[in-house]
């Protein structure tokens, strides 16, 4: 075990102490799959270097566990995130992130902590699809503003269509796996993203609102 060429060797995880000069942003933690204690030496390493911290897919009874290891780390139940900021910054760039029904709250929430934990500007708009598009309507001058605009639906995924239609900033799209049975656990949703007529649209993969936080987040570099 060791430090060999950017990276932290515990046998089981080589953790990327390098990630945050290289990207901005340090190595953030999946932890669907990984017991407590190992999500808690890989969080360590992270933070004896002084790096921000973020876990994904998180459930609550680990991160009580962690929380017992780590007394300064937060959580947003709803989105199955933990983080520690070692340092406030100072909010810059402006990203809305939408979803289409209360459903995919989640999702987007995921996206919303993972911005705001790098630093970004968010303003949320909920509940807002295709059935009542007056909704959206009814927000449109704010979302205008943004620099990015995240869109998270189920179903079939037309709001971020329709967003893009309507907007002049970049979409990202999240397919969320909310639906009934032929939605197939959001894969109606993903390919009429991927198919979308309209353009500016990027896709990122079903229920993935980290992926979108974090590359609306580039994009706001």
């Amino acid at each position: 075990m060791g430090v060999r060429s950017g990276f932290h060797d515990l046998g089981f995880a080589k953790v990327d102490i390098a990630r945050a000069c290289r990207r901005g942003f340090p190595e953030v933690i999946y932890s669907a799959g990984k017991t407590s204690e190992d999500i808690f030496k890989i969080a360590h390493q992270l933070i004896k270097r002084k790096q921000d911290l973020l876990l994904t897919k998180l459930d609550q009874d680990k991160f009580s566990f962690l929380k017992k290891k780590i007394p300064r780390l937060k959580y947003n139940p709803r989105a199955k995130s933990a983080y520690l900021v070692q340092k406030e910054k100072v909010k810059k760039g402006l990203v809305a992130v939408i979803c289409a029904g209360t459903s995919d709250i989640p999702v987007a929430e995921e996206a919303v902590v993972t911005l705001e934990v790098m630093g970004n500007k968010v303003l949320k708009f909920y509940d807002i699809g295709v059935a009542g598009v007056h909704r959206l309507m009814h927000h449109l001058d704010l979302i205008k503003e943004a620099n990015v605009v995240i869109v998270v639906a189920g179903m079939e995924g037309a709001l971020a269509s329709l967003v893009s239609g309507l907007v002049g900033s970049p979409v990202i799209a999240v397919p969320t796996s909310c639906g009934y049975g032929a939605s197939f656990d959001g894969l109606a949703a993903l390919l009429a993203m991927l198919n979308s007529c309209s353009p500016g649209i990027t896709t990122v993969n079903i229920d993935n609102g980290f992926g979108a936080g974090y590359f609306a987040s580039l994009i706001n570099k």
